[in-house]
Formats: structure tokens, C-alpha cells, sequence
């Protein structure tokens, strides 16, 4: 388990800690219920600390309960905070809010929630003792402000707007000023029942029983167009974060903007709810909206041209049978000229021509449907293939994948990218379904999703049939298998690295990663993959590699691998020069033979969203 979570520890150490970066609080010794709601907060738009954001949306219940239980069983020292310098009539201010409360501000006592010693109490309220004064004024400065919630009722975000700038100030003040006792542990149970109701504690004993598997429904216990929405993906980008499924508004970040997926629930004002399905064959075949104005191609209607008008009739009865939900839409926010919605005429006359997938009859069935889904519904190539300057697919012997998300999509036609052409169907399959694969070859030891790949298997193919799994995967084992352009580029050709880059990389190596990915690169499953041979170290653009290693990150918490392991972030304590060099070392070392890494391209991508 330790090694489960060193993702974890990476940033908040054994017993929390300040960095240049930020606080990071104790989570050792904390009620499992609180710390299992608070990841959830994370993953479901109540809480939006980017790093943690990204660590928990990929992960399952049960899997987050494991990590509470362990977390919440250490019972390790607390380190006193630092006391305060300020005046003694606000450390009283302090004690008397946090011991007594305010009844003209309706505000309890602090104590009648969080424990009798302050350290809180089971199941789902934290201490406050060992918490710095900045890092508390913040969060009920977060709460007050409206940009931190939990779990409605929310008693935080009541208490927090009741109290004035100056209360927050003191009973930060005052709590940092005390020191933990030598026995610090949560009370088993409230002494009298909490003075306010709680979202949190309510959701906890809700959610106490985690110990079974985390449940995907079956293929076949949903309509056929709830699965076809399931291939398609399209709660997947027509959710936002924290809201109320296919009601839109989620970001899809471009080079050329700021795209917002619209409402697709049956809401009659904001929503498709006025639409009749000629309507949505219209926007699905031909890209266009009920009103008559071009989509823009963000919206893959390159890809859904070939989808049938059975299978767009399917889809939009099932969206038809969703909740309504009142959102309106928020606009684009593009750079010109491509907020020029009139110039899409010109693209579609050099880029689009609309068309039903055509069987194959020289192949097979598993081949066809493979091709129907591959090419339309699932839209791969929308990532897979790189776009040119008007957002086009480049194809015809490009060997080079995408941007997506400041992530690089690999080509499904190079075998030394994401081309699938020498592995055994049952090991694409296995990665499309689960997130990761042993592989019964070299070729496919060790592969895992990260990135948009990672929340498409999470959302979408995880729960798609394994006849549409496998036929997936025979067409894309057919996919003629274009070069590598490794080795042939500027990168490759690009200025020596010197003797001290390279120490220093296997220096950093056998310190942070060889405990995980071996001496040599070998792996030891299922902590670490192997690097020998890995595609995804060896690729020629390094944009995944290094935000693996900035960031960290887990593959998707699915049904067949429900308890990932991941990759601590290194952004907190390794320098951008540090990162290049040791991936630099990787993609050089044991029959490794990529280009360098340079500092500046660790630079771009720190800076970068990590979604």
C-alpha cells in the first residue's frame, strides 16, 4: 500500500509540509471519512486544486476508501506550527471562538464539531491542531469567498460567510499557537450531536460500506443508445466538471481557443429539447445546428458523418430520456480569425465531405464494425492525427500524432508510436478495456494510458461490449504501418548533450526512479512499468514523458484495475534542468535511442494545464 500511495506522500511528505509551491496538510491520522470526502471533492468539482484534481479523477470509490483507511490508520507525531507573532487580544479573539463560538454571529464553537481536543472525530471531521495559521485562514477564507464547497448542506461555507475577516484571522491565530499532545488522535465520537447539519458526515455514513469491487453496469444492461453515447463518449466532453451530466460547458482548449461543449440534455430552452431527430442527424451527418449555422469542427462531425441514421436515431432517443437540466451556453473564446464563424464555409469546402461509413466486402464483419466505430463513432483520429494550420487532418503518410490537451496523441499507424500492428488483439483489448497491459509481447509489456487516453478508457471503453472491443482492435492491427520519424528530425540532429547532463541524469535516476522502474530500466510489476523499449519513453516528441514526470499521474481506476498504481509528481523538488536530464538519460540508456530532453521543454510544459 505504501507504494500505492506514494503519489501522495511525494507532496504532503509523512506528517504534512510548507514548500515554495504551497502548504500541504497532515493527512496522517485523519478520519477516513474525511480524507475519502474530500478526494471525492476533488474528483467531482466541489474542490479545484489542479494537482489534486488530476490525481483523483480517474479513480473509483473503493479504490479512494483503501487510500483513506491507510492513511487514517498512521499515528505518527504532529509537528507544532509555528506560533504566530501577533497581538495577545487576538489570540483571546481566537480561543474564544474556537471554545466557546459567537451566538451573535450563529456561529458554534469550534470544538463542538471538531473534537473535544481539537483533533477531530470520527468519521468525517478533521482535526485543526498542527495546521498552520496561513494555511487555515485560507481554506475559511476559500469557503467564505465561495471558491472551496464540500458536500451540501455545506456547514463550512455557512459558518465561514458568518464570520468577519478579522475571526478568521484569530482562530488561525490561536489553533496554530497550541501544541498537539504526545497522544493526538480523532475522538471516536461526537459528545453531543454537531449544532449544525453536515453534507460531509451525512455523505460518509452513506458511503461506509466500500470494501466490494467498484461496479461498471454490463453492456448489455443498457439501451443500445445509451451504449452508443457510451462508444461515442459524449458525457465525456459534454460534462463539466462537478455538473450534471451532458448539461456542457466543459473547456476544450485549443490552439485556435477556447471551445465550450453546448447542453445536450432535453431542456427545451438551453438544452436540445426543441430538436426532432432530423435535427440531430442533420448536426451529426453534416455540421450543422438546428438553426442552420456550421459547427464548428471541434464538434467531431468529420468523424459522425459515418455514423448510421439507425444508430443517430438510437442516440438521441437515449439523450431524450436524460434529465433535463437548464444551462445555458457559454460562448467560444477564439483568436482570430477563427472566430469567424462564416469562414467555416471555406473549410468545409476544402476539408469536409459528409458520408455513411460503406462496408468493406473484401474484409469481414469484425473488420467493418472495427472501421465503422474506429473512423466515426469513436472519432480516434480526431486525436490520433496531427491538424495543420486550419485544424484539418493531416493524413497520407504522416507518421506523426497530435496535440490534444497540451498532450501529445500518438499515431495509430506507427508501429514505434501507438501502432498496434504487431500485438495480439487480445492485448489491445486488454488496454482499451483496463487502462494498462502485461503484454504477451515486448511491443505491448507494460503499456498504460495517460492523459485524454486515460479519461476515455475511464469514461467510455471500459464499459463498451468486448465484441466492439475486439473489433476495434482487429482493424486497428490492419492499419498499414506508416515509419518512424525518429531519429530524421531537428530534435534528433540537435546539439550534443554534454558529460555532466548525463551524470547528472543517472544520478537523479538511481535516486528517484530506479526503485520502481529497476537498475536498468526493467520495471518491477505492477509498481512500475518497464523502460526499455517503452513507446511512450522513446516517442520522438518528449511532451509526455516530461509532464509524467512534472506531474506524476495514475492510468484509469477501471473495472479490470480498479487499484492503479501511479508516478509521484516532480515538479515540487526536482528543477526543470534536473527533469530534462534524467529523461534524457531514460530515452538514451539500455538500447534506448531517442533524442535529448532540454530544460526549456520541461519549462513549457510546467507552465502548461495539466487537463
Amino acid at each position: 500500500m505504501a507504494r500505492r500511495v506514494q503519489p501522495c506522500t511525494a507532496c504532503h511528505g509523512e506528517v504534512g509540509r510548507a514548500t515554495p509551491d504551497g502548504y500541504y496538510p497532515r493527512i496522517a491520522g485523519k478520519p477516513a471519512g474525511y480524507l475519502l470526502n474530500e478526494m471525492i471533492n476533488f474528483r467531482d468539482g466541489r474542490r479545484t486544486f489542479p494537482q489534486m484534481v488530476y490525481f483523483m479523477q480517474l479513480r473509483n470509490d473503493t479504490d479512494l476508501a483503501e487510500v483513506a483507511r491507510y492513511f487514517a490508520g498512521q499515528r505518527l507525531p504532529y509537528a507544532s506550527a509555528a506560533s504566530p507573532k501577533v497581538a495577545t487580544s487576538v489570540i483571546e479573539r481566537g480561543r474564544k471562538l474556537v471554545l466557546e463560538g459567537n451566538a451573535t454571529l450563529h456561529v458554534p464553537a469550534c470544538r463542538s464539531c471538531h473534537g473535544s481536543r481539537l483533533l477531530g472525530v470520527e468519521p468525517a471531521v478533521p482535526g485543526l491542531l498542527g495546521v498552520s495559521a496561513d494555511y487555515l485562514q485560507a481554506q475559511l477564507g476559500a469557503w467564505r469567498n465561495g471558491v472551496r464547497a464540500a458536500q451540501s448542506p455545506d456547514c463550512m461555507a455557512t459558518i465561514a460567510k458568518r464570520l468577519r475577516p478579522e475571526d478568521i484571522a484569530a482562530v488561525g491565530a490561536w489553533v496554530a499557537s497550541q501544541v498537539p499532545p504526545a497522544d493526538a488522535a480523532p475522538d471516536a465520537s461526537f459528545a453531543t450531536p454537531p449544532p449544525i447539519d453536515c453534507g460531509s458526515i451525512l455523505a460518509s455514513r452513506k458511503s461506509s460500506d466500500t470494501s466490494g469491487p467498484p461496479s461498471q453496469p454490463p453492456a448489455t444492461a443498457v439501451s443500445r443508445g445509451q451504449q452508443l453515447a457510451i462508444l461515442g463518449d459524449c458525457a465525456g466532453c459534454h460534462t463539466d466538471r462537478g455538473g450534471a451530466p451532458f448539461a456542457g460547458g466543459r473547456a476544450i482548449v485549443t490552439r485556435f481557443g477556447t471551445f465550450y461543449t453546448p447542453n445536450i440534455t432535453p431542456d427545451r430552452t438551453t438544452g436540445i429539447g426543441e430538436w426532432s431527430s432530423d435535427d440531430f442527424w442533420r448536426a451529426l451527418h453534416e455540421g450543422y445546428g438546428r438553426d442552420g449555422a456550421m459547427l464548428y469542427p471541434s464538434f467531431p462531425y468529420p468523424n459522425y458523418t459515418r455514423v448510421t441514421r439507425a444508430d443517430s436515431d438510437a442516440i438521441f432517443e437515449y439523450l431524450g430520456s436524460v434529465p433535463p437540466v437548464a444551462k445555458p451556453r457559454r460562448a467560444h473564446t477564439l483568436k482570430f480569425p477563427y472566430d469567424q464563424r462564416r469562414l467555416l464555409s471555406v473549410w468545409r469546402a476544402l476539408y469536409f465531405r459528409p458520408g455513411v461509413y460503406i462496408p468493406d466486402p473484401a474484409q469481414d464483419v469484425d473488420w467493418n464494425r472495427g472501421a465503422y466505430l474506429v473512423q466515426g463513432l469513436a472519432h480516434c483520429n480526431a486525436c490520433h492525427e496531427p491538424r495543420n494550420m486550419l485544424g484539418a487532418p493531416q493524413s497520407g503518410g504522416n507518421p506523426s500524432g497530435g496535440i490534444v490537451l497540451d498532450w501529445y496523441a500518438p499515431s495509430l499507424s506507427n508501429p514505434h508510436e501507438a501502432g498496434v500492428q504487431d500485438w495480439a488483439v487480445p492485448d489491445i483489448v486488454t488496454l482499451l478495456k483496463s487502462g494498462r497491459t502485461a503484454g504477451s509481447s515486448q511491443a505491448a509489456r507494460g503499456a498504460a494510458t495517460t492523459g485524454p487516453m486515460a479519461e476515455k478508457v475511464y469514461n467510455s471503453l471500459q464499459r463498451v461490449a468486448d465484441v466492439d472491443l475486439k473489433a476495434m482492435a482487429v482493424y486497428l492491427r490492419s492499419l498499414p504501418p506508416i515509419g518512424s520519424i525518429s531519429g530524421g528530425t531537428s530534435r534528433a540532429n540537435g546539439s550534443a548533450i554534454g558529460q555532466g547532463a548525463q551524470d547528472d541524469g543517472y544520478t537523479v535516476y538511481r535516486k528517484e526512479c530506479a526503485d520502481c522502474h529497476g537498475e536498468k530500466g526493467e520495471g518491477h510489476a505492477p509498481i512500475g512499468p518497464p523502460l526499455t523499449g517503452n513507446r511512450a519513453v522513446t516517442l520522438d516528441s518528449p511532451t509526455n514523458a516530461v509532464r509524467i514526470v512534472l506531474f506524476g499521474g495514475f492510468p484509469p481506476g477501471t473495472h479490470d484495475n480498479p487499484r492503479p498504481y501511479g508516478m509521484p509528481p516532480y515538479y515540487p523538488s526536482l528543477s526543470d534542468e534536473h527533469i530534462a536530464n534524467v529523461l534524457t538519460y531514460v530515452r538514451t540508456s539500455w538500447g534506448n535511442a531517442a533524442a535529448p530532453v532540454y530544460a526549456s521543454e520541461v519549462t513549457e510544459n510546467r507552465g502548461s494545464p495539466l487537463w
